[in-house]
């Protein structure tokens, strides 16, 4: 069993930045591929990146590539979710998200994870 546990969510405004860290328990983190999610108010939940166990491989969904990045520390069992430039559309709970898999694959990306953090709330203000 994994638990996460994120942090770093708040109010910034547009332009701004903020940093997610999702903390993991277990001693086999880098054997798990790790994702962000986030679910705005009425809206589905949808996938903003992920990174292989290693960190070596990355992905992001188009509306945040350029202006976040996904990073991990295997020794500290944490990831995080550099977010950059931020818009008043990136509100939204931001979900961490884990699976254990060597690479980052298609029902990972749909939200097919196994583990999943209780989210921490992102607001952007205009």
């Amino acid at each position: 069993q994994v638990q996460l546990v994120e942090s770093g969510g708040g109010l910034v405004q547009a332009g701004g930045s903020l940093r997610l860290s999702c903390a993991a328990s277990g001693r086999t983190f880098s054997t798990y591929i790790m994702g962000w999610f986030r679910q705005a108010p009425g809206k589905e939940r949808e996938f903003v990146a992920a990174s292989s166990g290693s960190g070596g491989n990355t992905y992001f969904a188009d509306s945040v590539r350029g202006r976040f990045t996904i990073s991990r520390d295997n020794a500290k069992n944490t990831v995080y979710l550099q977010m950059n430039s931020l818009k008043p559309e990136d509100t939204a709970v931001y979900y961490c998200a884990a699976d254990q898999a060597l690479y980052i694959f298609h029902g990972f990306v749909q939200g097919e994870a196994d583990y999943w953090g209780q989210g921490t709330q992102v607001t952007v203000s205009s």
